[in-house]
């Protein structure tokens, strides 16, 4: 079987935008990342005080796990954003949309009460991809920068 990420959009629901899909169908994965909420903060424990520069950070954090299992942002199946206020809705989306492209894995974005007071918002995902052989070959394990 092929490996494919899927999106599933179907037409008895309201239409879902270019940023997220209704379903995401995952075929032909033999690995499956789950990745814990990362946080907007730096390898020395830094939070930027702004929720662009937080929001690009956490993206930066889940590449990074990604890139330590050998997978890159295409390979995201499931994305849940935690924002600690609504008012970061509509950066976060155009963030989000600047960080994944054109790849729409199923999102979920709650607001909530985050962790630590500093921190505007935390982002967890499940990333999957076929078995080690198979992974694409990228500089820096990226098939697109961030």
């Amino acid at each position: 079987m092929t490996f494919a990420i899927e999106p599933i959009d179907p037409a008895d629901l309201p239409e879902s935008s270019p940023a997220y899909t209704h379903g995401t169908l995952v075929l032909g994965a033999q690995r499956t990342l789950y990745i814990s909420g990362q946080p907007p903060w730096t390898t020395k424990g830094d939070v930027p005080p702004d929720f662009s520069a937080q929001c690009r950070l956490a993206w930066e954090n889940v590449k990074t796990v990604l890139i330590g299992a050998g997978m890159t942002l295409d390979n995201l199946a499931k994305v849940t954003i935690y924002l600690s206020d609504r008012r970061h809705r509509e950066l976060n989306s155009r963030i989000r949309h600047e960080v994944l492209g054109d790849h729409r894995p199923a999102i979920t974005i709650i607001i909530t009460g985050i962790y630590d007071d500093a921190w505007l918002l935390e982002i967890e995902a499940v990333a999957v991809a076929p078995d080690l052989t198979a992974a694409p070959n990228t500089e820096n394990g990226m098939s697109r920068p961030l």
